[in-house]
């Protein structure tokens, strides 16, 4: 069976990467292949996730035939069934759309050579300090000839990749602030400057891994077995227990094997269910009495937009990038800024005047051809994607709450609908839930497990992983409906 060969190949070559290190206190297997030198790396986590129990992963990726090729068709691509990939199954269409996507991004005909686009790729993951992307890109970047001696630093890569470094800066954590002058800067660098294509195609890549990462962070994927993090020398226990874990500080209790949750009853978890059930109804009833006037929905957008800068978890706190992550980009202290603190105003991004369907995808399209159509598709399927369920319950028409998902993360980034009632995002989105949208989608690098565990606490993994992938797609939407629009304006 092919899927099996597959993956058996994946697994003999994870274990033959030379530079793995490993405890010399407790040393590798026993027997033959310690007599041979041989150090026998197992992984350290859980399966792909380290939310999600990997039985579960597992029992979906067996029982699809559709999944299996899919499996086969992206080991065939990358080389590897990466980890991101395996917790995507949940949702093969979307899969599909996705690994489509990137494969035509990473390695078809484009305007940006191969090692360029994987180079890129480290820049954007790097800036939200995601070393499971930064590690797998830096090995496509070698893979492909890329020059070890840009691995230094961003300030040992070519001048034109440098001058990136800004762009890729401000649409990370605060895209409202790009402007044509960005743009312009780019493309009139003299010798390092940019082609129009070049810069289409590096856009939607730095969007593609922004998005990516905040994936990444909110589903807790576990690093690759070959890769820092993911494996170790030490051999299985009874106990699961080793003397150098106590110098190591690995000592803690398995974090699968936590409720960060809370002592909350199955009760009360079935309880939020349906207060969110019956809620969804009222709404719909609402909608169909009377209809809000424009002026009400703008003052229901203001509101929302306001409070939504007050959303923050409590255990927000700064991350230090790791130097192995944070030489791949410029100015460290620069992350998210609430839209509005301090007193800056910035004008609200109208969708009426400037929209992904009717602007940003033509101008990709005629930049970096065919790109726009994968793009829209992967954008509507994140979008429409229904299984017409919710937790334990059969036949519900979920478009009112996934239109919510989406706007609410377009409200944080100061873009409005105007057909849209923002009063109904306070109704169907509890405060756990916005705290969960928000991290995943700004600050990805602090979502936490009692974050994941938080929310919907009666949802199966397979729908917060839905979850996941209309936050991705709504942010990866806001970031390039900002660039876009300021290249249009170059343009203009």
């Amino acid at each position: 069976m092919r899927l099996a060969t597959t993956a058996n190949e994946a697994y003999t070559a994870s274990l033959s990467v030379p530079e793995l290190l490993g405890c010399k206190q407790c040393g590798g297997g026993r027997g033959q292949d310690e007599e041979l030198g041989i150090r026998i790396p197992r992984p350290l986590g859980h399966g792909p996730s380290r939310f999600i129990p990997e039985k579960e992963i597992l029992q979906v990726g067996g029982e699809d035939a559709q999944m299996h090729t899919l499996f086969a068709d992206s080991f065939a691509a990358l080389g590897r069934l990466d980890n991101i990939t395996l917790v995507m199954v949940f949702h093969p269409q979307y899969l599909e759309s996705f690994l489509k996507t990137q494969h035509y991004l990473l390695q078809m005909d484009g305007p940006l050579p191969l090692h360029y686009r994987h180079y890129i790729g480290i820049m954007a993951a790097a800036r939200h300090q995601c070393s499971y992307l930064v590690n797998l890109h830096v090995n496509d970047f070698l893979h492909v000839g890329g020059d070890p001696k840009w691995l230094n630093g961003l300030e040992t890569a070519p001048q034109k990749l440098q001058n990136l470094g800004e762009l890729n800066k401000v649409l990370a954590h605060r895209p409202w602030l790009i402007t044509k002058e960005h743009i312009e800067g780019l493309l009139k660098a003299e010798e390092h400057s940019w082609s129009l294509a070049e810069l289409v195609h590096a856009v939607v890549l730095l969007t593609h891994y922004h998005s990516l990462a905040s994936f990444t962070f909110g589903c807790g994927i576990s690093p690759e077995i070959h890769c820092d993090g993911g494996h170790t020398f030490r051999p299985p226990s009874v106990s699961n227990y080793c003397i150098c874990d106590i110098t190591n500080g690995n000592h803690s209790v398995d974090e699968m094997q936590v409720n960060p949750a809370g002592n909350v009853s199955v009760s009360d978890s079935f309880f939020e269910v349906e207060a969110l059930m019956e809620k969804m109804r009222q709404l719909q009833e609402c909608r169909d009495e009377e209809e809000a006037s424009q002026e009400e929905m703008a003052s229901r957008f203001e509101i929302e937009k306001r409070e939504s800068m007050f959303v923050f978890s409590s255990d927000d706190e700064e991350v230090t990038p790791a130097r192995d992550v944070s030489r791949h980009f410029e100015d460290t202290s620069y992350g998210y800024k609430d839209f509005s603190r301090h007193g800056m105003h910035v004008p609200t991004f109208r969708v009426q005047d400037y929209c992904w369907e009717d602007h940003g995808y033509s101008l990709v399209n005629r930049l970096y051809p065919d790109v726009g159509q994968l793009i829209d598709e992967k954008f509507h399927i994140a979008y429409n994607l229904t299984y017409n369920t919710m937790a334990m319950h059969k036949d519900v028409d979920t478009s009112m709450l996934r239109r919510a998902i989406w706007n609410y993360i377009h409200c944080m980034f100061g873009i409005r609908y105007d057909d849209y009632d923002y009063g109904e995002i306070n109704q169907l989105l509890d405060r756990s839930f916005k705290v969960y949208i928000k991290t995943v989608v700004c600050t990805p690098e602090k979502v936490t497990k009692r974050m994941y565990d938080s929310f919907w606490r009666q949802f199966k993994h397979s729908e917060k992983v839905h979850v996941n992938l209309l936050l991705i797609e709504a942010r990866m939407q806001a970031e390039l409906l900002y660039a876009l629009r300021a290249i249009t304006r170059y343009m203009t």
